[in-house]
């Protein structure tokens, strides 16, 4: 199946978020484990948390660009099926 450059830019930045998310998590985790375990814990979380919601947006354009896509197809089955009866 052909993806457009729409799906593939998304597909690349899926990848790359998922990527920020572990590394980043790692990251911060090692940064704020000097003050407190807990703290460190509590952040990283957090940081999980706000990460992976942006990585449910773009997860959610692609989902949106799939439903306009059959949407389309449909336009055109009931427009074809009108056009057989109306005629």
């Amino acid at each position: 199946m052909q993806k457009d450059l729409y799906e593939k830019i998304i597909g690349f930045l899926l990848g790359a978020s998922w990527a920020i998310v572990l590394f980043g998590a790692l990251i911060t985790f090692k940064i704020f484990i000097v003050y407190n375990l807990v703290f460190a814990i509590i952040l990283t979380l957090a940081y999980i948390i706000l990460s992976l919601f942006l990585v449910l947006l773009l997860d959610a354009f692609l989902v949106n660009k799939e439903r306009l896509k059959e949407a389309k197809k449909q336009t055109k089955l009931l427009e074809k099926i009108y056009a057989k009866h109306t005629k």
